[in-house]
């Protein structure tokens, strides 16, 4: 073998398996954080979701509740908030005609 390319072999040979290495543990460790949160996971038969336990199902149920909650009083102040500007929008136009009314008639 031509020692130029046994050089170039032995030089390039320790980055290859250290990114092979490098691409494995991030693999890995991927896979590891999907699984502890939850998200499926994408095999050759599509999508595998992990086993969801009894306290992670009631968990999703009190939030929902909750989401349910949050919407109901955002619509509340929604309409709230719709009744505060028609008060403004109208005291401001009626102040308006007020003064103009005090002034009299122009000339």
């Amino acid at each position: 073998m031509d020692p130029d390319k046994l050089a170039m072999i032995t030089a390039i040979g320790p980055m290859i398996g250290i990114g092979v290495v490098a691409i494995s543990v991030g693999w890995v460790l991927t896979t590891w954080m999907r699984i502890k949160n939850g998200y499926p996971l994408d095999g050759a038969w599509g999508a595998v979701y992990p086993k969801t336990d009894q306290e992670a199902v009631e968990r999703v149920k009190l939030l929902s509740q909750e989401n349910a909650q949050l919407r109901a009083e955002i619509g509340s102040i929604k309409d709230r908030l719709a009744n505060v500007e028609k008060i403004i929008v109208d005291d401001s136009h009626r102040l308006t005609s007020e003064i103009e009314a005090l002034r009299g008639p122009s000339n």
